[in-house]
């Protein structure tokens, strides 16, 4: 197994799309994109390096950094532009992560709030302020923002404290791969909570006084036992534990109990007051640690990912714990659950007994690119190439990480498309634009210093979205590596492109350098865009489709490269994610929307919920199709399922009245993962009037419509030893298509005994 290591603010920030290899750690300031890394090296013969006067300047085979900000740069800041450190206590370990769903802990965002905004773990939720953290749970969502949004507001039943805590503010101690620990200290006291996604219970250490819980109003008592005391508070049950030689005492809407300098106790959340017995015997089994451990199976094309939280007994023996799973985990658990369930914005929890549980995912093949079908007129693509390439501006001037980025991906997916038809000179142009710009942005020596351009998105100050972005560098990459191996040695360029992928998706749990997982959430199942998540309502994720982008780069570049531990996290963060994207932003199945939502998707999923509005003000193509770009061959997973793709464009059509218009070959290339002869008519109709969207081409789009025209759809049944490859289905007959990467030809074996010559670094296809 590879272990991996309020409303005020809703929807007042710049749409989240954040440019930069932003770090928020203690030991380096390395961002990319002239915010907070530059870049130097040996990318150009006849220009010096360009640093920062007393930088320090770090080589990564051709490429390099400096550990300095550019002049005139921004690193991490508050929303007033002021530079922050992470909000820390003197014992915190490691670099400090970003784009958690707790991450306004320890990134102060707003100057008038040190302590964090509402933190959305499920089933709890919790707001810290200066007398400790109140916690809380809702189960019924509200429809909001004229019914486009729906919320499971953030409630506030409980407040866990200590005895005249009154903090300055509030900072982490301790975290792990979906768990935090902060710690508040004034006034004499001090307090320590340990909470997490799916943890039911919050784990309270205290000193110097006696623990302090405050109901929100007068609580319901059902249960008083010395140390055990279940309550109804607003309608929700809890139960709170204290050591058994520090029974608890009720005065009015206030438990204290006398625990002393190394004091502790537990609150729980209960789904029914008959569920106390359930509760009771893990009070004391406090959790300090979680981490996520995977492992895949290449020849039986399945990811097994167990959860696992790390405890230690306070008082007794009992280690073992519940944990609440959510449906993409509980629907794929290997393991039996218990009965008990809580309501969440992502649908129903259901509860697994023990301190670890274990999912099994099949991995669907990750193809870097589709191969080009007889059926296409090649005359007529080579021509569109030709376009692309005679274009006067082939990158934006000037540019910046999201939108470089899309540009040289746009470039990249024609080189496969120029190789299968036979035009290598076109292919040849389009790998040296590629590599070259890609060089530019890894070396300040070359002929586009990095530390010139401006930040994109807030990435660097703001620490943004950095798989969106940098899933086009590492796809760029890949593709580069599929015909220039030596280009992606670890001493030529592919020691930066690693240090991307690290920086997004590290799984190093002893760097220094880079937190583990910064752009991946594990038990979440997908990202967070927003480094500091201030916001009422939690985190947000957007784009899902290029967290999966970035995914699909990386298993590629690691698959080209001979890394198969890269090309394992990189199967890994898509098998998963490809377990979530549709069922939470498009209600797959049913269970995750409320019944009274009226949308069919959601453009953004957040902590407390969904939104069917985006970062800026588009048109309904852009609030579906933002979950779908870029289209490349790891988009697949968008057809996994045809019939909900089909009823997903039948949507958007039935609300617009009509064939998509704004980002057409978007919806086209979508559409053709339903009915390719249908997305095939779409372009034959206008190929030559429309307007692509930034990232694609027409090209491209052809290629896409009119082999899945000839192949059919996505066919899940059949699986492959390899980590890429895909199945098709069209009126019953398949077509099975494979890439290996490797410099020998291999024999790919599907699981309906079918078999694939496929030679050295090509797609290859049955005919």
């Amino acid at each position: 197994m590879k272990p991996l290591s309020p409303a005020r603010y809703a929807h007042r920030r710049p749409r989240s799309r954040g440019g930069g290899l932003g770090l928020f750690a203690a030991a380096t300031a390395l961002v990319m994109g002239g915010s907070a890394l530059a870049l130097t090296g040996s990318g150009a013969d006849d220009a010096a390096p360009v640093s920062a006067e007393g930088s320090t300047e770090v080589p990564v085979g051709s490429g390099g950094y400096t550990t300095v900000l550019p002049e005139g740069r921004s690193g991490p800041s508050d929303l007033d532009g002021a530079p922050v450190s992470p909000k820390v206590t003197d014992d915190f370990e490691g670099p400090a992560p970003t784009n958690e769903w707790w991450s306004s802990l320890i990134f102060q965002r707003y100057p008038d709030n040190p302590y964090g905004e509402n933190l959305f773990a499920h089933p709890l939720n919790f707001l810290p302020h200066s007398g400790g953290l109140d916690m809380g749970h809702s189960d019924t969502p509200t429809l909001v923002g004229d019914d486009l949004k729906y919320e499971y507001t953030a409630a506030s039943d409980l407040t866990l404290g200590v005895t005249g805590l009154d903090s300055p503010d509030t900072r982490t101690a301790d975290h792990g791969d979906w768990t935090v620990t902060a710690h508040w200290e004034g006034g004499g006291p001090t307090l320590r909570v340990t909470l997490g996604q799916g943890l039911p219970f919050a784990y309270a250490e205290t000193s110097g006084a006696d623990a302090r819980v405050t109901f929100d109003g007068a609580p319901e008592v059902w249960h008083e036992d010395g140390s055990t005391v279940g309550v109804t508070v607003n309608g929700r049950h809890y139960a709170l534990f204290s050591p058994s030689d520090a029974p608890w005492t009720l005065e009015g809407d206030t438990l204290t109990a006398s625990t002393g300098d190394e004091g502790y106790y537990s609150a729980a959340l209960l789904p029914s007051p008959d569920d106390l017995d359930r509760f009771a015997p893990y009070a004391h089994s406090f959790v300090t640690g979680s981490v996520v451990e995977y492992d895949y199976d290449e020849s039986a094309a399945t990811l097994t990912s167990t959860y696992r939280l790390e405890t230690e007994a306070r008082e007794g023996e009992e280690t073992g714990t519940l944990m609440a799973l959510y449906p993409h985990q509980w629907e794929n658990a290997t393991g039996d659950l218990t009965d008990l369930t809580y309501a969440s914005p992502r649908g129903e929890m259901r509860v697994s007994e023990g301190a670890s549980f274990t999912t099994e995912l099949t991995t669907q093949g990750i193809m870097p690119s589709l191969p080009t079908v007889d059926e296409a007129d090649h005359d007529r693509m080579a021509a569109l190439i030709d376009e692309v390439l005679a274009e006067e501006e082939l990158f934006p001037e000037p540019g910046d990480t999201y939108w470089d980025g899309k540009a040289m991906g746009r470039l990249a997916q024609l080189v496969p498309i120029a190789d299968s038809i036979g035009r290598t000179e076109a292919r040849d142009e389009l790998l040296d634009l590629v590599k070259g710009r890609l060089e530019d942005w890894l070396t300040v020596g070359g002929a586009r210093p990095v530390h010139r351009f401006p930040d994109s998105f807030g990435a660097a100050t703001e620490l943004n979205d950095h798989d969106f972005h940098y899933g086009y560098f590492v796809s760029a990459a890949a593709m580069v590596a599929r015909y220039d191996a030596e280009w992606a040695d670890e001493d030529a360029w592919g020691g930066m492109i690693r240090l991307l992928i690290e920086d997004v998706a590290g799984t190093d749990p002893d760097s220094e350098m880079f937190p583990r997982l910064r752009s991946f959430s594990p038990y979440a199942g997908h990202g967070w865009a927003s480094g500091h998540a201030g916001f009422a309502s939690g985190n947000n994720q957007e784009s899902s489709s290029e967290g999966m982008h970035f995914a699909a780069a990386t298993a590629h570049f690691g698959a080209l490269t001979g890394d198969e531990e890269l090309r394992d996290l990189g199967v890994y963060l898509h098998t998963t994610q490809a377990s979530t994207v549709a069922r939470y932003w498009q209600n797959q199945g049913g269970g995750t929307f409320p019944e009274e939502y009226p949308e069919d998707v959601v453009g953004m999923v957040w902590g407390d919920g969904g939104d069917y509005r985006i970062w800026w003000d588009g048109g309904h193509e852009e609030h579906y199709g933002i979950n779908y770009l870029p289209i490349t061959a790891g988009s697949l997973y968008l057809g996994h399922d045809p019939e909900h793709a089909g009823a997903v464009y039948d949507s958007l059509v039935d609300k617009i009245g009509g064939e998509p218009d704004v980002w057409r070959d978007i919806h086209w290339a979508h559409r053709a993962l339903s009915d390719g002869d249908d997305a095939l008519r779409m372009f034959e109709e206008q190929w030559d009037t429309y307007e692509p969207e930034a990232g694609g081409s027409v090209p491209h789009t052809y290629q896409w419509v009119s082999t899945l025209a000839a192949f059919g759809t996505v066919d899940v049944s059949v699986t492959a030893d390899t980590a890429h490859y895909a199945v098709f289905d069209k009126e019953g007959e398949r077509t099975y298509t494979a890439f290996n990467p490797a410099s020998e030809a291999l024999t790919v074996t599907f699981s309906d005994g079918t078999s694939l010559e496929v030679p050295a670094r090509q797609v290859a296809v049955t005919n």
